[in-house]
């Protein structure tokens, strides 16, 4: 289950971020940011299993992108951050797709509610105490509706990844679309500025624009190219 928290932002705060190649995506004329809590679970690394390294927590900072491929628009991801328990998940993920992983101590809760669904948390430690992101939800959970929101932030089936010599990593993201359910409380807590920077930290405060919960699946991620 994904736990997504979607903060829009001034574009001006993405742009030293986006990859070249591509350009901001957007929702009626919005640029959002995410928060995003899930666990990894029976994961493989070019199709090989590692034992105690199958199943783990991840929170990551992330915002959306798109690029022409011909006559193909391919809309993507790009991560600001991403959060995992192990040192050695981080570092395979930083050589393999060249993504900002770090390693931290890491938990999660996830129960369900009677009558309102799920109750989820995800947890990293920081320097002084535990950050937080904690959803709770509403209702029952349904495929999003065309060109909603919650559309336009879980069916982005690419990631971007900018290269130290130029130009990005592109890999592709497969996945079927996700029932979400919708959130009645969802908050942010804890040094968001040690955990993100001061000029993030403002703008991903405790109460996000918008959040839901997706339900998740099946994902994988194939190897990446130059572009």
């Amino acid at each position: 289950m994904l736990a997504m928290l979607n903060y829009e932002v001034d574009p001006r705060l993405l742009l030293p971020f986006v990859p070249a190649g591509t350009e901001l995506d957007r929702w009626q004329g919005k640029v959002f940011v995410s928060v995003v809590g899930f666990r990894f679970l029976k994961t493989k690394v070019l199709g090989i299993s590692f034992p105690f390294h199958r199943n783990f927590d991840e929170v990551n900072l992330r915002f959306y992108v798109r690029r022409k491929e011909g006559e193909e628009v391919r809309r993507g991801v790009v991560f600001i951050k991403e959060i995992v328990p192990r040192r050695a998940i981080a570092a395979v993920a930083r050589t393999i797709y060249r993504e900002r992983y770090v390693s931290l101590p890491m938990r999660h809760r996830i129960e369900p509610q009677p009558e309102s669904g799920w109750s989820v948390e995800y947890g990293w430690r920081g320097r002084e105490d535990w950050n937080r992101i904690r959803l709770a939800t509403r209702g029952n959970p349904a495929l999003p509706e065309e060109e909603s929101e919650e559309q336009f932030i879980t069916e982005h089936y690419w990631g971007y990844a900018a290269q130290s010599g130029g130009g990005c990593l592109e890999y592709r993201v497969t996945h079927p679309s996700w029932r979400v359910w919708k959130s009645r409380h969802a908050e942010l807590e804890g040094d968001l500025t040690e955990s993100y920077g001061r000029e993030f930290a403002e703008a991903v405060g405790p109460r996000p624009a918008s959040a839901f919960l997706a339900e998740g699946s099946a994902v994988q991620v194939h190897r990446g190219r130059k572009v």
